[in-house]
This record gives C-alpha cells, structure tokens and sequence, in this order.
C-alpha cells in the first residue's frame, strides 16, 4: 500500500498541531463576556472579508480564525501570507455604535494594536512595539521587525477588526526581509492557543475600558498607552501620503484622533491622518 502523502497529513509538522476549537470556547466564551462565537476554519482567503460578507447577520463578539488563509489583507492592499498553522490569522466583529460617537472609531485599529502588542508580550515574553498606525514590531539579531499586523474594515452596523501575526515561521519562509516571527525574536511560548487567549482577552479588556469611557482614547487611558509602546515616536519618519505625496520629519505625538503628529523641517505641526510610515535612520540613509 502506498503510504499517504505527507504534504496531505496534517499532522506532517508536529510543531505546528491543528488549533483545538473546544478548549478555545470553554476559555474564552463566558455569559458576561465580548466574545459571543468563535469558528476555526482549515482554509479560507480572508477572515475579514469571510466576515464583512456576513456582516448583517452576526452579533458582536463574533470570531473567525483560519489555520490558513491565501489571500489574506493588509493595509494599502498588501497581502499577507504564511505557511499553514505558522501564525495567528483572525477576525473579529465589532459594534462600538452604542455609546461611542463614530468619528471616535478610527481608534480601534490602535486599541487592537495596544491589545495584541500587549497580550503577546505577557503571553510569548518577547518584547512588542507598535509601528504606526497598526504593524506589530519585534527586534531579531538587534533589528526591529514586522512580525504582524491589523486591518479594520467598517462593516454594516459596526467593524470586522483582522490581526495577522508570525508566531512560529523560519527564517527560510519569511516573506520580506524586514519581517519576523515570534519565534525567532527568542519567544518562550509559540503555543497559539495561549498566545490567541492572550491576544483576545487583552482586546475584551481595552475594549471595554475605551467603550465605558464613551471612546475617549485619554480617558480610557488607550491614547497613552499607544503612545508609551509606539517606536514610531521619537524617530524621524517619512510619511508616504495618499496621491503620491510624502511628509518627513520627526515624529512627536499621537493626538486625540489618533492621528500621528510630524515635526517637520520648517518648524511645522503637520497631523497625518493615513499613510504608509517610512522609519529612517540618519539623515535621510537606511530606512525600516
């Protein structure tokens, strides 16, 4: 008899085993909680759009995890890919619509990087930093590296809220040479489960403590905390802007809208609202 294809076994790469869904629910879905579902799928393209398809008809506190996803999404477009069961690749559904103004919205892709930045640093014991506006940093051989990233979506009455991150690929199956994985930044635990349990209550708790303070990011005490875990502060910075625009200066603050404040040569406060961040070293040479 020939033996079934290894490449078909899922179970071919022990150091990655299949998520067990069970145990998930019994930790992390309680009768007073945020989280009111959560499914694992095998495969799929995007978690984000799966549920921004099915917007309309979930109740907040949905979640969506893939083992893998082939056409996964970052922000400007990008994709997002990795071998299957290497990372975390999930979604959530959010209604921040009672009690919280929308033009306060535009905080939940900072909050979900405060919370995912936080809960892995606890749960991995690797030290996490935020690139503006939502890339998950960790330092490799004394490089600072992308290791995952955040995707927020409206959605009919609320947001589907993604977050991506490598937690166990090598080096040999990066796909840029300026990203990492937890792994190879030296982390103490590359258990998903403890590592999605981290993540997941960290983001109920930052959650609930910016909705209870109506989405006021500084009273809720999120607008400092952003800021106390942004490498993006401090640094000299060149901000790629929609049309073919770009803005440098030194990076200063994180503002009530969540916007990025840039010092820039001319003695100007310019507020940048989206953009890709460019973070450079010297004058104008190397960059991350």
């Amino acid at each position: 008899m020939t033996p079934p294809d290894a490449s078909q076994n899922r179970w071919s790469d022990l150091d990655r085993p299949p998520l067990n869904v069970p145990a998930l629910r019994r930790g992390l879905l309680r009768p007073d909680g945020l989280w009111t579902s959560l499914d694992v799928v095998d495969t799929t393209g995007s978690t984000n759009s799966d549920l921004a398809g099915r917007a309309a008809e979930l109740t907040e506190g949905t979640v969506l995890i893939a083992e893998e996803q082939t056409a996964g999404r970052g922000r400007l477009d990008r994709t997002w890919s990795a071998p299957a069961r290497s990372g975390l690749f999930f979604s959530v559904y959010l209604t921040p619509g009672d009690g919280v103004p929308v033009h306060r919205w535009g905080w939940l892709p900072l909050l979900a990087g405060v919370a995912a930045a936080t809960g892995l640093a606890k749960a991995a014991g690797v030290d996490m930093a935020l690139k503006w506006p939502n890339d998950l940093l960790v330092t490799v051989a004394g490089e600072e590296r992308k290791t995952g990233g955040i995707l927020a979506e409206r959605a009919a009455n609320g947001v589907v809220v993604g977050i991506g991150v490598n937690v166990s690929l090598h080096a040999d199956e990066l796909p840029a040479p300026n990203a990492a994985s937890l792994a190879l930044a030296g982390a103490v635990s590359t258990d998903r489960e403890t590592l999605l349990r981290g993540v997941l209550r960290s983001l109920e708790h930052w959650y609930e403590e910016w909705r209870s303070a109506d989405g006021d990011a500084a009273e809720s005490g999120l607008q400092a905390a952003y800021a106390a875990g942004c490498a993006t502060l401090g640094r000299r910075v060149r901000a790629q802007l929609p049309g073919d625009l770009s803005l440098t200066g030194e990076a200063v603050a994180i503002d009530g809208d969540g916007r990025l404040i840039l010092s820039t040569d001319e003695g100007l406060q310019e507020p940048v609202s989206a953009g890709d961040i460019v973070h450079l070293r010297g004058a104008e040479g190397g960059l991350t």
